[in-house]
């Protein structure tokens, strides 16, 4: 019988291929404005291997008649209390832009209860106590389309379909305000690894800035650099996927 706990995770926690019963976990959380469904072809990549789990935000796609979460912390919390609701196993958390924010967020709760991640990648995001004056989210429509093609986060197509650009709005604005508020202690730290993903033209974090993500760690700390700019991980979609084989690999 399905319960409501099941079908308020089921709305939360994305699975598009079925997993060994032993398999390691991976956690993916979407950027600003996207989507469960961005993950997709890293799941077909590692299932059955690992059980690959995409988060679904509310304010998007199927979820777009629910509110958008705008205060990144209040999004963790509901993260956290669905990740603790799952069966213990080994897992590895991936994290894109906003994504990396919260799934860092996400693991320090988690440990708080001693059940964090074994590493987060963090990609394409500064450090999470590196702030800049950010105010995308007060901008009208057209100022979040600017900066979405700016960014080159979203198909052409996309950004031409008017119906569609005004569904995206919503979720696009909201995140925006959740991540452009974010606010982190500079002396929060994990007890898991990091490793760090960057684009080295990315407009929004830079080198220095990726860098810092090794004060908020008491684990073990790497960089990675790529050639390209915020998204670099659609142009290196190889490489990346080797960075997670890697960290679901279990050390030997």
């Amino acid at each position: 019988m399905t319960t409501a706990a099941d079908e308020i995770a089921a709305r939360w926690l994305r699975r598009y291929h079925p997993a060994d019963a032993d398999a390691v976990r991976l956690v993916c959380f979407p950027h600003a404005g996207g989507s469960a469904s961005f993950y997709h072809p890293v799941s077909a990549r590692f299932a059955p291997s690992a059980e690959v789990i995409s988060l679904q935000y509310p304010g998007r796609q199927d979820r777009r008649k629910e509110p958008c979460v705008a205060d990144l912390g209040t999004l963790a919390d509901l993260i956290t209390e669905q990740l603790l609701a799952l069966d213990d196993r080994p897992t590895v958390f991936f994290g894109h832009s906003m994504g990396a924010a919260l799934a860092f967020e996400t693991a320090w709760r988690l440990e708080q209860k001693d059940a964090g991640p074994r590493e987060i990648l963090a990609s394409g995001r500064r450090a999470p106590s590196t702030t800049r004056a950010e105010e995308v989210h007060l901008r009208d429509d057209d100022g979040i389309v600017a900066e979405m093609k700016r960014l080159n986060g979203t198909a052409a197509g996309v950004l031409g379909d008017e119906e569609i650009l005004r569904m995206a709005l919503p979720a696009l604005r909201g995140d925006y305000r959740a991540i452009e508020t974010y606010s982190c202690p500079a002396d929060r730290r994990v007890r898991c690894d990091i490793t760090v993903l960057t684009g080295d033209a990315d407009p929004l974090t830079t080198v220095a800035e990726a860098q810092r993500w090794q004060d908020h760690t008491s684990g073990a700390y790497r960089l990675r650099s790529y050639e390209g700019g915020h998204f670099f991980l659609v142009q290196h979609l190889a490489a990346v996927q080797a960075e997670i084989a890697r960290a679901l690999t279990p050390a030997s």
